[in-house]
C-alpha cells in the first residue's frame, strides 16, 4: 500500500506520497531537483548547499536499484542556450558526491536524451542540460511536459525551491507520470512549514528583514494573525518609519509602498504585535568604507542611510527570543554583505540558534538569512534551514504551491 504525507486542519493542507511508497528497482525516475546554485566566475560552483539537500533523496533512489533522470533549471536564461549557464558545470560537483559517473545530456528532451535514459543501469544517473534552456519549461507547455515524461516510468519532486512555479517539470509533467511522490527535501520542508501555521507552539516569534516590504507584504500580513510577536529589521524597516512619519535621510524605501506600511501598523497597533527598532546604524554608503555610528531610529541625519540595526533593537530582538517556542526568521537585517554592517544580522543568527538550544524549533528561510546562518557556522543549530526563499514565503502567505499540488494530484489518481 503507498504511504502518504497528509496534513489536517488547514485549508492548504495536502496529502501525497512518500518517496518510500515508490517501487523504484529498475525503472526510470525523472527527479526535479533544484540546482540553481551560484557559479564563481570560472563557472565553478561557490554554494553547492541546495546540491548537499538533494543528496539524500538521490541517494535513496540509487540504492533501490532506480535509473535516475536528473532534471533542474539554473539562472534566467530566458529560453535560450546560454554556456555560462549550463548544467554541465554541477556534474563534476555531482559525481564528486554521489560516487559514482554522472551521464549528460545536452539535449533535454528528444530521440538522443530518450536513448541515454533508457541505457541507464539500475543506480545509474543521467543529469540532463538546463531546463530553462528551452522556453516551454516555464511556459508549463504540455507537449513539452509530455516529452519531459517519455523519459521516465515514476516522477519525484525535490525541488522545493522551485514548488511555487507552475512549471512543466514542477507541475505538467505530472500529469503524465502517476506513479509521483515527493523527496525528502520537499517532504521535510512542508512538514516544517506546515507546523508554523498550524501548530506553533507559543510564543511564536518571527522576524522578518531584508531590503523590500513589497516581497513579503503578504506573510507578514498572514504572520501577524498567527504570532506572538513579529521584528522587523533590513531596509524594508525604513519604509514602516517612513509610515509612521519619520524621516529616513537616504535610507532605502519603497515609497509605493509607504501606503500598505501604514495599514499594516494600523491593524497591529492594538495588538501590540510588531517591534521597531529603536536604532540603527547609518553611515554615508554602503560600501563598508565608513565605519558608520549608532542613532536613535527617529533621528537619523538626513546625509545617512541606515546600514544596519543598532545595539538596542538586537537586544530586543534577543529578548523576544529568550521565551519563545517557536521561531520563523527570514531576511537580514542590514547590509551584511560588509562586515561593518554585519553585527545585527549576525547576532539575530546567534540568537535564534541559544534560542534552538533551548528547545525552540527554529525555521531559517531565504537565501541571504542561510548565507549569514552558514557564515557564523551555525546552519546545524537550527531545527530547519529551508531552501527555498520565494516559496517559502509563499508557503507562509498562506498560497497552495503548484509542486505540491500536482503532487497531490496524482496521489488521489493512484490511491
Amino acid at each position: 500500500m503507498p504511504s502518504y504525507f497528509s496534513g489536517a486542519g488547514d485549508r492548504r493542507a495536502m496529502a501525497f506520497r512518500t518517496l518510500r511508497s515508490l517501487e523504484v528497482h529498475g525503472k526510470r525516475v525523472f527527479v526535479r531537483v533544484d540546482f540553481n546554485v551560484p557559479l564563481a566566475a570560472d563557472g565553478s560552483v561557490s554554494d553547492d548547499a541546495r546540491i548537499v539537500a538533494a543528496l539524500p533523496t538521490l541517494r535513496y533512489l540509487m540504492e533501490k536499484g532506480a535509473r535516475l533522470i536528473v532534471a533542474s533549471h539554473l539562472g534566467r536564461p530566458k529560453g535560450k542556450r546560454d554556456p555560462r549557464q549550463s548544467l554541465a558545470s554541477i556534474r563534476e560537483r555531482l559525481e564528486r558526491y554521489l560516487r559514482t559517473p554522472v551521464g549528460f545530456a545536452e539535449t533535454i528532451t528528444g530521440p538522443e536524451a530518450e536513448r541515454l535514459a533508457r541505457s541507464l543501469s539500475d543506480g545509474g544517473v543521467l543529469l540532463l542540460e538546463n531546463l530553462r534552456f528551452d522556453p516551454r519549461e516555464e511556459a508549463n507547455d504540455p507537449e513539452f511536459s509530455r516529452a519531459l515524461a517519455a523519459l521516465a516510468e515514476s516522477y519525484v519532486n525535490d525541488a522545493f525551491g522551485a514548488a511555487h512555479r507552475a512549471h512543466a517539470s514542477t507541475a505538467g509533467i505530472a500529469a503524465h507520470l502517476a506513479d509521483s511522490a515527493a523527496g525528502f527535501l520537499m517532504e521535510r520542508e512542508h512538514e516544517a512549514l506546515r507546523r508554523l501555521l498550524e501548530s506553533p507552539e507559543p510564543p511564536f516569534v518571527a522576524i522578518l528583514g531584508g531590503a523590500k516590504v513589497s516581497g513579503k507584504i503578504d506573510v507578514l500580513r498572514n504572520l501577524l494573525s498567527r504570532v506572538d510577536r513579529l521584528a522587523i529589521g533590513g531596509g524594508m524597516m525604513f519604509t514602516f518609519l517612513r509610515a509612521m512619519g519619520r524621516g529616513t535621510g537616504r535610507s532605502l524605501v519603497e515609497e509605493d509602498r509607504v501606503p500598505l506600511a501604514r495599514e499594516v501598523l494600523a491593524g497591529a497597533e492594538a495588538d501590540r504585535k510588531l517591534l521597531l527598532p529603536g536604532d540603527c546604524l547609518v553611515a554615508k554608503d554602503t560600501s563598508g568604507s565608513d565605519p558608520g555610528r549608532v542613532v536613535a531610529a527617529e533621528a537619523i541625519p538626513a546625509d545617512l542611510m541606515g546600514v544596519d540595526i543598532g545595539p538596542r533593537s538586537l537586544q530586543a530582538i534577543e529578548t523576544m527570543l529568550g521565551s519563545a517556542r517557536t521561531v520563523f526568521w527570514n531576511g537580514p537585517m542590514g547590509v551584511f554583505e560588509s562586515p561593518p554592517y554585519a553585527g545585527g544580522t549576525r547576532g539575530v543568527a546567534e540568537a535564534v540558534a541559544r534560542a534552538t538550544g533551548r528547545g525552540a524549533f527554529t525555521v531559517v528561510g531565504g537565501g541571504d538569512s542561510l548565507a549569514a546562518i552558514r557564515k557564523a557556522g551555525l546552519e546545524h543549530k537550527v531545527s530547519h534551514c529551508s531552501t527555498g526563499g520565494g516559496a517559502s514565503l509563499e508557503f507562509l502567505e498562506g498560497r497552495t504551491l503548484p509542486g505540491f499540488a500536482a503532487l497531490e494530484s496524482t496521489a488521489k489518481v493512484s490511491r
